[in-house]
């Protein structure tokens, strides 16, 4: 998040974590708020990902994040058992 949006601040994971919850993958890609700027005022920003199913694959789009070779990563993929299995773990050690 910071490499995307350094003012950013990372919602907590039991709310992006929760069983079901927004980070959880589905048929129908959906937009999720993974970070806001923390402020009252009526700035909107943050950071919003795209997250969706293809197959045995979660793909997280809509980003943009400066990678190793000064490229940017647009698109992150994930094998499906074990990113559910992370979710379920970092869910767990934050109940």
């Amino acid at each position: 998040m910071t490499r995307s949006d350094g003012n950013a601040l990372g919602l907590h994971p039991r709310q992006l974590l929760r069983p079901g919850g927004p980070l959880y993958p589905s048929d129908a890609p959906r937009d999720v708020k993974v970070a806001d700027h923390g402020r009252a005022d009526a700035d909107p920003g943050g950071l919003t990902i795209a997250v969706r199913l293809r197959g045995e694959t979660v793909v997280w789009s809509d980003l943009m994040f400066p990678d190793r070779e000064h490229g940017v990563v647009e698109e992150a993929r994930f094998h499906l058992a074990q990113y559910l299995g992370e979710i379920e773990r970092v869910h767990g050690a934050w109940r």
